[in-house]
């Protein structure tokens, strides 16, 4: 695949910016997000914005952090570093969206700024457990979503975000159509989770246009923090210039090799590995 242009040796590279939770068994969250981002040769800039207890069977609790420190940690890196694009991940509660939309806002990042703004409106892990307080569905749909450059659901936040159930490409476009109604300049609905289907296509609407990016579904347990390394790819991307349409096409191709380079790990789903990269 086109890697991303490394800076040379003692340039500063591009700032990627994720907000997220963390994992505390390296998986998923904040640990995937930053392993990406190193990998694709950007510095990544961290926000926490919740500290999970998990492992490979499963979250057993997660701590929140304050709102105004969640707030805090964007506006201290943006003002000082700068943010290239941002991401976010595992927010947990209606009081960290909205303290995260409000410091977007003010630096900058997202719909009506400068700097591109990915939204992995993380709702529970692939084990089902809830990382994300039910009454807060709402503030994702209309205070987050609205400042998304694009957003990237799995089809079980699809369902609890739109209602609607995605079992082939019709029923893709219907979700498409109602996500984009929510306000982000683009939507993508994956096609990972239709285990019956040979082929994993994802599906990326601007509200004019359905683009369709299909790749041979690769048959893995070993698929914990996925989303996440998608998104995240997709950022360091878009930090880079890149075309959504184009960023969303590197993120797949990325997405896909650290799929193939997952691993065991623990007793349950071991994680993506974007460890190829060192081959």
């Amino acid at each position: 695949m086109r890697l991303l242009p490394l800076a040379p040796p003692g340039q500063t590279p591009v700032r990627v910016l994720t907000i997220a939770g963390t994992d505390s068994g390296g998986g998923a969250g904040i640990q995937a997000d930053t392993r990406t981002m190193a990998l694709c040769g950007v510095h990544a800039l961290v926000a926490v914005a919740a500290v999970t207890v998990q492992n490979s069977v499963g979250v057993s609790g997660f701590h929140e952090i304050p709102p105004q420190v969640v707030a805090d940690q964007v506006r201290s890196v943006a003002g000082d570093i700068g943010v290239g694009a941002a991401k976010t991940g595992m927010l947990a509660s209606t009081d960290i969206i909205e303290a995260v939309a409000g410091v977007c806002r003010e630096v900058g990042i997202g719909h009506d700024g400068k700097i591109p703004l990915v939204v992995d409106p993380v709702a529970a892990s692939m084990h089902g457990d809830p990382l994300l307080h039910a009454e807060a569905l709402d503030a994702v749909r209309y205070t987050l979503f609205p400042l998304a450059t694009i957003v990237t659901p799995n089809l079980d936040e699809v369902r609890l975000l739109t209602g609607v159930e995605v079992t082939d490409p019709a029923s893709a476009r219907t979700a498409a159509e109602a996500l984009h109604a929510l306000g982000p300049r683009w939507v993508v609905v994956k096609g990972g989770h239709l285990r019956t289907s040979a082929e994993s296509t994802d599906l990326l609407f601007d509200g004019h246009h359905f683009l369709e990016f299909t790749a041979p579904r690769i048959t893995t347990g070993n698929d914990h923090g996925g989303g996440d390394t998608l998104a995240a790819a997709l950022a360091c991307a878009l930090a880079h210039g890149y075309s959504v349409p184009d960023a969303f096409e590197f993120a797949k191709e990325w997405t896909r090799l650290s799929l193939e380079a997952s691993y065991d790990l623990g007793k349950g789903h071991g994680p993506v590995s974007p460890l190829w990269r060192l081959a």
